[in-house]
């Protein structure tokens, strides 16, 4: 069995120490300078010959730099003759970037999935994608996990009696529909369409949840323009309370405090898959941490074991 070797770029130490913890491993020094024309270099300070090497980095902003720095790292470990290079992303950002929908786009999800394959992964763990088809992208093995066994065991704290599960929008409703099995609820939907980046509009919610407890669900949070849209509708159905959760809390702007001073918003749970500057400025803010899920994935994925026996 080769030795395990983990490095972590910049974009998110504190996730790659704390899983490091979880495995009772070292996490190795990365070496990152940048030339004086501008261009990264990246030196992994550890031995990575016929090592399990796995790089940690979500792609999380600033995006481009966090991606140039692992293709980098890829690079590195094998250019230094690593046994297997695993990525680890815990937030793939360009997974938003997954189909045609205008003329003449890009289809980003793809390109950088090629970009990750041809600098030499081997295999990527990520966390919930942003939609499914993205896993089928890459074209080497995609070990695919998802949070909501960590958000469930949250939300199991509460009278859920009166609850239900809302999904903004029919594309999330499979991953709020298993969300709400595990929770033992009903779930609705939103009929959300969206004009741009920011502009969203949704002409109804799609279940009964009046007088209702809600916990909306999405797979990431950036501008908050969905929730807050949703919020209006729910408000004007009467529902009881909102909490709101998601995997990817990136909350870009001020859109964590905005979110926050909404009416009737109790709580706002994410987990650590990217870094949340603000996190102990808004009280209502609760981050539940996927290292111990990474961490037991990257063992199995290590040991050849099943990964896909965590979500029996």
């Amino acid at each position: 069995m080769r030795d395990i070797a983990v490095f972590s770029g910049t974009a998110h130490p504190d996730l790659a120490a704390e899983i490091c913890a979880h495995l009772g491993v070292p996490l190795h020094p990365v070496r990152v300078s940048r030339f004086a024309n501008d261009c990264l270099e990246v030196q992994l300070q550890a031995n990575c010959r016929e090592r399990d090497v796995f790089l940690i980095q979500p792609l999380v902003p600033p995006v481009q730099e966090n991606l140039v720095e692992l293709l980098l790292m890829i690079d590195a470990a094998r250019g230094a003759s690593a046994g297997r290079i695993t990525v680890v992303l815990p937030h793939y950002a360009y997974a938003r970037s997954d189909k045609k929908d205008a003329p003449r786009i890009s289809i980003g999800a793809r390109l950088v999935a090629d970009l990750l394959v041809s600098a030499g992964a081997d295999r990527v763990l990520a966390m919930t994608l942003h939609s499914p088809q993205v896993h089928g992208f890459f074209s080497v093995p995609v070990d695919h996990l998802h949070a909501l066994r960590e958000l469930a065991t949250h939300f199991r704290r509460y009278d859920l009696s009166n609850t239900v599960v809302v999904s903004p929008d029919l594309g999330n409703a499979k991953e709020a529909a298993a969300f709400a099995r595990l929770l033992g609820t009903p779930v609705a939907a939103g009929a959300k369409q969206r004009f741009s980046d920011d502009l969203v509009k949704i002409s109804a919610v799609i279940g009964e949840v009046t007088d209702r407890d809600v916990i909306v669900l999405d797979d990431e949070i950036a501008k908050g323009s969905t929730v807050v849209e949703l919020m209006e509708h729910l408000r004007g159905l009467k529902v009881r309370s909102i909490r709101l959760a998601c995997t990817h809390g990136l909350f870009s702007g001020d859109a964590l405090q905005r979110l926050s001073d909404q009416d009737g918003v109790l709580e706002i749970v994410c987990t650590n898959t990217v870094p949340i500057a603000d996190s102990k400025r808004v009280p209502k803010l609760q981050v539940l941490s996927v290292a111990p899920a990474l961490s037991e994935a990257m063992r199995r994925i290590h040991n050849g074991e099943s990964v896909s026996a965590l979500f029996a």
